[in-house]
């Protein structure tokens, strides 16, 4: 615990000036999609680095950093992948910290569909429901538990339509393939609104926190770029942008 705070201290105060500028590969969890494009821009408008960004769902990326994808930096939508990384040798222990807390919405971008509330579950009125495959996403796996802690989950067992990331649900729902989905928050909230469509932001009783950490790989131990990163994103500017898309922060 004291090295992770000795390197996040170090990460925040140092004042390190790039010798030569780098370019860096974030491998990010789709549902920080929206956020972290905005964050990358606001960062390479400051800076001479340049971010290389792979998204997709964090089970897929994980299982790609495993087998030795050249990232140097892994933004999950759990912590549990960045903590294997670091139990397997492959991520720097002191370097993990969470980046942003997630939330969930019903979503419909149909403004006459009734997604204020759990009724529309309730009561059945779906014939589908666009979630992530919780064998991949953590979103995925909160969705499943929203459905066990209203008793659904047997009722709804046949009409999920699960996306291989929250994005895919996403276009799911938003293509009108789907008529309602189980989403993250960010990608239907800006500004903090939402930016169309109607949804029911799912209270967090009914889902167990959606902690996201950030992990570095060892092989960016000494990359001017990785640290300058990181404490990009643990100042106010990336922390503002991330609460204009519905994340807490910790």
């Amino acid at each position: 615990m004291l090295r992770r705070f000795i390197f996040l201290f170090a990460v925040i105060a140092a004042d390190l000036a790039p010798l030569q500028a780098e370019e860096l590969g974030l491998a990010v969890a789709a549902n920080f999609t929206l956020p972290m494009k905005e964050i990358a821009g606001r960062f390479e408008a400051q800076s001479e680095h340049r971010l290389n960004i792979s998204f997709g769902s964090s089970g897929r990326l994980y299982a790609q950093i495993s087998n030795g994808a050249p990232f140097q930096l892994f933004f999950s939508a759990d912590q549990e992948k960045p903590e294997a990384l670091v139990a397997g040798g492959l991520a720097l222990a002191d370097s993990r910290f969470t980046y942003a807390v997630g939330g969930l919405v019903l979503w419909s971008p149909d403004e006459r569909a009734h997604v204020a509330d759990a009724e529309v579950l309730m009561n059945q009125s779906a014939d589908r429901l666009a979630i992530a495959n919780p064998r991949l996403a953590p979103y995925g796996i909160a969705a499943m538990q929203v459905l066990e802690a209203l008793g659904l989950e047997s009722a709804y067992r046949d009409r999920l339509v699960m996306g291989e990331n929250i994005n895919q649900a996403y276009q799911f729902v938003d293509t009108g393939n789907v008529p309602v989905g189980l989403l993250a928050l960010s990608q239907v909230m800006a500004g903090g609104e939402l930016r169309k469509g109607v949804g029911w932001i799912i209270p967090g009783e009914l889902y167990d926190p959606i902690r996201q950490d950030a992990v570095m790989m060892k092989a960016a131990r000494d990359s001017v770029a990785a640290r300058e990163f990181m404490k990009f994103m643990l100042g106010n500017e990336a922390r503002t942008i991330m609460a204009d898309y519905g994340y807490g922060t910790e």
